[in-house]
């Protein structure tokens, strides 16, 4: 392979990186350069804040946002695996048993372990 036929990847990786770069600049460069206390408090549906704009955060917000984002991308396997189901046969059949077992696995032991419990 030449270099020619990297040249593409080239032109749109200095692109992305320059329109990435005048993105941040215009930002720092018209962004807010006085901040006052009152610019500085959190917005809240048009209500008067009370408490700190910044609160520490239960770890267990995380926990259940990630343990989402897992068995939600989980799910996108799903769709090409049943359109090629036939073409797969008993070999993408098992495979597929194998993959939801690990899920389950996975969903049974963050269940166990009260991850998905809320208070």
């Amino acid at each position: 392979m030449a270099f020619w036929d990297y040249l593409p990847i080239a032109i749109l990786f200095v692109i992305s990186a320059g329109l990435a770069a005048i993105a941040v600049g215009l930002g720092h460069l018209f962004g807010p350069r006085k901040p006052t206390p009152k610019k500085l408090e959190p917005y809240e549906s048009g209500m008067n804040p009370f408490g700190p704009g910044t609160r520490r955060m239960p770890v267990r917000f995380y926990l259940v946002a990630v343990l989402f984002i897992l068995f939600d991308i989980e799910v996108v396997f799903f769709l090409p695996w049943a359109v090629v189901l036939k073409d797969l046969g008993i070999t993408g059949l098992v495979e597929m048993i194998v993959f939801v077992s690990i899920l389950v696995v996975g969903f049974i032991y963050a269940w166990k372990k009260g991850a998905l419990e809320w208070e």
